[in-house]
């Protein structure tokens, strides 16, 4: 008879744990013992059913405990609850669910994989019908049933996190209006806060009613309703909550078997995940890892890690020498056209460890096109990475609407594999104009920080011009004028980049120069001519585009809109209807094509524009407020 393994819990790390088991070691006895009704199942995408994405509930079953059990000749028990560990015994207590039974189980070896649950704070009114959690099958079933029966038509989802914008996304699919509740300054925590921007700017587009930097102090029955009062003073109503606040480890179990935990209640492993027990192991969601960037202790709740935790604790339990050298926090969601991803620290935990920005770490910020511009449906994409004066890549992250996850995997196998920023600039990837460009955006964000190393830029960061003294600075904006017509960073001069050569003797060479573009290109070129003519220099990262994201505030709610523009001279009666396909154009090109063929149109024609850039709504809007024409509406368009 071979060794007997008991796995508490199944879904990603239990799972994982006792297919692995299986496969190296035909004679062992092995046991899942999961307190809910599913062995397996996905909860990621729970929401995306709910939305009515994913059509088939049994799609998210996984594995069924028949299934497993023929094919891996496991005993899998299901609504069985462990309530107790006898370590000198080698036993746990189960409690039988459905017959209201306890028995003690014997083994020679356990695996905790319990998981974690969802924070649900003691708010008052908390226990009302329509206010619901999502983790699992039944919490799914609930909302589902509750729509139905109900037909909500507004919703407040508390908590920006991943399955907080989910929700809201799928909530919006399915025609509710709905309002999200967020007590940090932004939505997706793993984001720096003018990353997350580009999602609120996004999430604002979509009609998203957006409460940021508030929490929720009561829910109160109003009718059939829910009133949502904040912390703020304000107050939402909606037909139904849904609560998306975080998780927390599931280890009492442990706790009170004497295992040791951290401050946030996670278990604590070694490198082998074996627990303090060495017949004990731990993985998933109620451990502690090692962030890889730096060995440090952290929480790392994804389901990724947990999968690969489970497989190295069978490898160990049989005899295998395997390690876990630690988790990066790589994740990617999908936000209506978006997708978000990040890998590594953010700029936030970066600070809070105690370094400082451009002395401990730098950042470079690159918004490149999805693919070769040449080639029709090039989309943009925003980039950034933080990095060490020595080269380590610290973190990374990309939002866009195509080729994101793509980036953040390349980014976050560099990081795994001890590379660096100069391995970055030798990077072959594969390139096909439909793919990719000959010098793929993670190339680029290699170059941008070699350039940083090498002292051939010095990029600054939209929040540091406030704290700029304006008698010791010029702003200089390389843009072209119709570009300025949009907006401009208050007190800048504009000089087009074309010209700069020989209008430098306007320039006060001892006053430090602060250049910005749109994108950041055209302002790394013009550092590049100044500070061969000795002028002291810095380029605003992410340029104008990334700034003017930045500093709005996107909290409330508006029409839903899209990409295709609609912009008409002011007559009410519309003569002709002209297109203009703008898609994929590099900045200023779109805005430049609007004006240019704007010249050449008749009063009473209307000319639609179908572009691919997220911003062009609001470049088209201010140039038609400059120009005296009338901008008549956005909508989205399948085209292109």
């Amino acid at each position: 008879m071979g060794k007997k393994v008991v796995i508490v819990g199944g879904v990603a790390g239990g799972a994982s744990a006792a297919a692995r088991l299986r496969r190296l070691d035909e004679s062992a006895e092995i046991v899942i013992l999961e307190r809910g009704s599913y062995i397996s199942f996905a909860n990621c995408g729970l929401p995306y059913y709910i939305g009515g994405v994913i059509g088939e509930r049994e799609s998210l079953l996984l594995q069924t405990p028949e299934k497993m059990g023929g094919r891996f000749n496991i005993d899998v028990r299901i609504n069985s609850e462990v309530t107790g560990i006898d370590r000198d015994n080698r036993q746990v207590l189960v409690r039988n669910l459905e017959k209201g039974t306890t028995y003690k189980e014997s083994y020679d070896y356990l695996i905790l994989a319990t998981g974690s649950s969802p924070v649900a704070p003691p708010i008052p009114g908390i226990e009302q019908a329509n206010i619901f959690s999502l983790w699992n099958i039944p919490d799914t079933d609930r909302i589902k049933e509750y729509m139905e029966v109900h037909r909500p038509e507004t919703a407040v989802v508390v908590g920006g996190g991943f399955i907080g914008l989910e929700m809201a996304e799928n909530l919006a699919h399915q025609g509710l209006a709905v309002s999200l509740v967020e007590m940090l300054p932004q939505v997706m925590a793993p984001l720096d806060f003018d990353m997350a921007q580009i999602l609120h700017e996004h999430l604002f587009q979509e009609g998203i009613d957006l409460n940021l930097g508030t929490g929720v102090k009561e829910f109160e029955k109003v009718g059939r309703r829910t009133r949502v009062r904040l912390s703020d003073g304000r107050h939402l109503d909606a037909d139904m909550v849904i609560l998306a606040i975080g998780v927390k480890p599931n280890s009492l179990l442990a706790q009170k078997a004497g295992l040791d935990l951290n401050m946030f209640g996670g278990v604590l492993v070694d490198e082998h995940l074996r627990t303090k027990d060495p017949n004990i192991y731990a993985v998933g969601d109620v451990i502690e890892v090692a962030h890889l960037v730096d060995g440090e202790k952290a929480m790392i709740p994804l389901a990724g890690p947990a999968n690969k935790q489970g497989r190295i604790a069978a490898d160990n339990i049989c005899g295998m020498d395997r390690t876990y050298r630690g988790s990066q926090g790589t994740s990617v969601v999908k936000l209506f056209d978006l997708s978000v991803a990040s890998t590594g620290y953010n700029e936030k935990q970066l600070q809070k460890k105690g370094l400082r920005r451009g002395q401990d770490y730098f950042s470079v910020v690159s918004l490149p096109k999805s693919h070769a511009e040449y080639y029709p449906g090039p989309m943009p994409m925003t980039l950034k990475m933080h990095f060490s004066p020595e080269g380590k890549i610290l973190g990374a992250q990309a939002v866009g609407q195509e080729g994101v996850d793509k980036r953040i995997d390349v980014l976050a196998t560099v990081m795994r594999l001890g590379g660096g920023v100069h391995q970055l600039t030798e990077l072959e990837l594969a390139y096909a104009p439909p793919f990719s460009s000959a010098k793929d955006p993670v190339n680029m964000l290699g170059f941008m920080a070699d350039n940083v190393l090498a002292g051939k830029i010095t990029a600054i960061s939209w929040d540091e011009l406030g704290g700029l003294d304006p008698d010791k600075i010029v702003l200089l904006d390389v843009r072209e004028p119709i570009e300025v017509q949009l907006g401009q960073i208050p007190g800048a001069i504009n000089i087009p980049l074309d010209q700069l050569r020989h209008r430098m003797g306007e320039l006060d060479p001892d006053r430090e120069i602060i250049v910005y573009c749109a994108v950041g290109l055209r302002g790394y070129l013009a550092t590049r001519i100044l500070s061969h003519h000795g002028y002291a220099c810095r380029n605003l990262s992410g340029g104008f585009r990334f700034y003017q994201t930045a500093v709005q505030d996107f909290r409330g709610a508006a029409p839903g809109s899209g990409f295709r523009q609609v912009v008409s001279g002011g007559q009410d009666t519309c003569s002709r209807v002209i297109e203009l396909d703008a898609c994929g154009m590099q900045c200023p090109g779109p805005i430049m094509k609007v004006n240019e063929k704007m010249a050449a149109m008749e009063e009473g024609e209307v000319l639609e524009i179908l572009a691919t850039d997220p911003g062009f709504p609001a470049d088209a809007q201010a140039w038609a407020e400059k120009t005296g024409n009338r901008f008549i509406s956005r909508e989205k368009s399948d085209r292109g």
